[in-house]
């Protein structure tokens, strides 16, 4: 896929994502004012949440996209992982601000909510789950960790919005029966929602600051690398390779041992036909090749 339309896709994907939960946001926030209801409003918030983490994806995307520079010459596809280490820490904010809110009405006089927020919580469990399929297997298929990030984001308010559901149920189902200790079900519900969520920007947060550090290709994710380069059979011998992950797509630093013998030119020759076989495999944007001598004993 060219980078120009990878772009693109990723582009409309973040978009989508801020005004889908711009618009859900407001009315779960409405509802849960209206409906009297703290899990909901505590949903509200999280997909508040979710606008900023959005806008950080897109603008990381649009960094990452820039071409390599003299101060960057391995280009800006970090950008991607940096927001998805914002994106993550949004979350953990929010999630300990839901938290707190959600303590603090056990100690206030609570009433049931009512229907409206059943309602507008099912629609937004609707709403999020086709927003987590439809980003998860774009970022899958354009190698993209802050569009995975994303898309996680909008799993978990799947969560909290059935969490949610189940607390508001429980609240209003014990108004009928009489149990009045069951109104409590909602602020209960905004608690587990708040762990979730935490929970979630904890593991995102893991793996994409992993992914910024300079992570290495496991030996066994890199033997079709290691089988392009074999294929020379000018290449007696692969002393180092290393696939770096940098953003979206890989580079890569090779030490191949050929013929003491040959010429510096004929060596030449031969790494940059390694270098240019590797290029043309899948996410590979750059290849730095060193020669050394052949010494069977080593």
């Amino acid at each position: 896929m060219e980078k120009e339309e990878r772009f693109k896709q990723a582009e409309f994907a973040a978009i989508i994502g801020i005004l889908g939960n711009i618009v859900l946001a407001a009315v779960k926030g409405a509802a849960g004012i209206m409906g009297n209801s703290k899990a909901l409003l505590a949903d509200a918030v999280h997909s508040a949440s979710d606008v900023a983490g959005s806008l950080a994806v897109w603008v990381g995307l649009r960094a990452a996209k820039r071409p390599p520079d003299e101060d960057h010459p391995y280009g800006h596809g970090k950008a991607e992982s940096i927001a998805a280490i914002i994106v993550a820490v949004l979350l953990f904010i929010v999630g300990a601000e839901m938290g707190r809110s959600s303590l603090q009405a056990f100690f206030q006089p609570l009433h049931p909510p009512k229907w409206l927020a059943i309602y507008v919580v099912v629609l937004s469990i609707v709403v999020k789950e086709a927003m987590f399929r439809y980003k998860y297997r774009l970022g899958k298929k354009l190698n993209s960790q802050a569009i995975i990030v994303n898309a996680y984001e909008h799993r978990s308010d799947v969560f909290s919005s059935i969490a949610a559901l189940i607390g508001i149920g429980a609240a209003m189902a014990g108004h009928s029966l009489g149990i009045n200790k069951l109104v409590y079900a909602d602020p209960i519900a905004g608690l587990f929602v708040s762990f979730l969520v935490l929970k979630m920007a904890w593991e995102l947060g893991k793996q994409s600051i992993h992914t910024t550090l300079d992570h290495v290709l496991h030996k066994e994710d890199t033997v079709h690398l290691r089988q392009a380069v074999l294929q020379f059979p000018e290449v007696k011998q692969i002393h180092e390779l290393h696939a770096r992950e940098h953003g979206h797509y890989v580079i890569i630093d090779l030490k191949i041992a050929v013929d003491p013998l040959l010429t510096v030119e004929e060596g030449h020759r031969i790494g940059k036909a390694v270098k240019e076989r590797l290029l043309r495999m899948p996410n590979i944007e750059n290849v730095m090749v060193h020669i050394n001598p052949y010494h069977p004993e080593k």
